[in-house]
């Protein structure tokens, strides 16, 4: 960390103005990069209930014809079946294509429509499910669950009962499932399971989600495999790129706010016009960009 030269952050952090930060833990089902984005949508909700497939769902159309129902996000991943625990690969791993996540929602959803959950068609590796049993319903963030032991993260209130059978139905299901035993025979990871998480119901006033806010996860990957040179590298990429496009925003006067975000705190910064004495000040008081991190 004290090697980490990042000139163009630094220098920006001179011309910005603390905000209150944010606190967080790392047992928390909801990251504190998560809480921040819902928080500049408006999208209140206590841990486990930021409403992420909720939004989808009105981006989509989809709340119109539902109205005030659950909505959550599934995602079909693979689950590494070990003596003593059961862990995730990252499900961006496994690929899937056009064919084969068409053809798992379509496999799975008589399943789960006997729970009353509807699975829709999302992205490449998502899908929306709708249901009065995902309203009220905390899960952890698929972040929390990849790379680590996944019981620990499942959802342990009593309307999950039927949600963790669902699980048990799944991985029978996809043994033998076409689509895996294709997958299998190409030497590619297989789906024998899937994770919930987006759950929750959209507030009145929140709002979608807007071109001016911009979120990045290029250092996520390398933290989640606590790849301390990756995670150096992702740094040095955002610096010499964004932060030095922020910098020369700043210096023109445009209007911008900034938050680095970790497990235990966000630390928040916003440009203000200062009095000249402030800012000089600033330059002597702004910790560097690594003592700031290791604070995150």
């Amino acid at each position: 960390m004290t090697r980490l030269t990042l000139p163009y952050l630094a220098e920006l952090l001179e011309l910005l103005t603390p905000t209150p930060p944010l606190l967080g833990t790392e047992d928390s089902l909801s990251p504190l990069h998560e809480r921040v984005h819902a928080k500049s949508l408006n999208l209140p909700g206590a841990d486990g209930l930021l409403p992420w497939a909720a939004l989808d769902a009105r981006q989509l159309g989809l709340t119109r014809s539902f109205g005030e129902t659950g909505w959550a996000w599934i995602t079909p991943c693979h689950w590494q079946i070990n003596a003593d625990h059961v862990a995730m690969d990252h499900p961006d791993a496994l690929a899937l294509d056009a064919h084969e996540i068409d053809a798992l929602r379509a496999a799975m959803q008589p399943y789960f429509s006997e729970d009353g959950i509807t699975l829709h068609p999302l992205n490449h590796s998502t899908w929306l499910a709708q249901g009065g049993i995902l309203r009220d319903l905390p899960t952890a963030s698929l972040v929390r669950a990849c790379g680590a032991k996944v019981d620990q993260w499942m959802p342990r209130v009593a309307q999950a009962r039927s949600l963790r059978r669902l699980q048990n139905e799944m991985q029978m299901l996809l043994y033998r499932h076409p689509v895996n035993d294709a997958r299998a025979a190409g030497r590619k990871p297989t789906v024998n399971s899937f994770w919930i998480s987006g759950t929750g119901t959209l507030p009145a006033g929140a709002m979608d989600k807007s071109d001016t806010m911009s979120v990045q996860h290029l250092l996520e990957a390398a933290a989640l495999r606590d790849d301390a040179n990756a995670w150096a590298e992702g740094w040095q990429q955002l610096d010499s790129t964004l932060m030095a496009t922020l910098l020369r925003q700043a210096k023109a006067g445009q209007s911008l706010e900034l938050t680095l975000c970790g497990e235990r705190m966000a630390a928040g910064f916003e440009l203000q016009n200062t009095a000249w004495w402030n800012r000089i000040q600033r330059r002597f008081t702004t910790p560097t960009p690594a003592e700031l991190l290791r604070t995150l």
